[in-house]
């Protein structure tokens, strides 16, 4: 139950991130729970291959490679799915970096305290 819930806040925080100006467009609720779903198996089963590969990279970098990782992650993304739309490189990156903060901040006020 609580990955259905992640999945649906994730898929609303992607419909208001596409109401921004930066360079993406999504064209309706079932296409942002398609780019929710494809982001997730793509950040299981290409993030880890790529994050092996750029180690070198990724460690000089202090880390800040893998928001390139990300960036290319979304523009994957974009070429397999209809209705989703990213302008450049660059909308791509920012398009991460505020998905992941708006999910952090989510995930953090919603989570149970115990």
């Amino acid at each position: 139950m609580k990955i259905i819930t992640r999945l649906l806040v994730t898929a609303a925080l992607v419909m208001i991130i596409s109401y921004l100006p930066i360079g993406i467009q999504v064209n309706g609720v079932f296409t942002a729970l398609k780019i929710v779903v494809l982001l997730g198996l793509l950040n299981v089963f290409v993030k880890p291959v790529l994050v092996l590969f750029t180690f070198p990279i990724t460690l000089i970098t202090l880390g800040f490679f893998l928001l390139i990782i990300n960036a290319i992650i979304i523009l994957v993304c974009d070429m397999f799915l209809d209705g989703f739309k990213v302008d450049t490189f660059w909308h791509a990156l920012l398009f991460s970096i505020i998905l992941s903060l708006s999910q952090s901040i989510v995930y953090k006020l919603t989570e149970d305290k115990k």
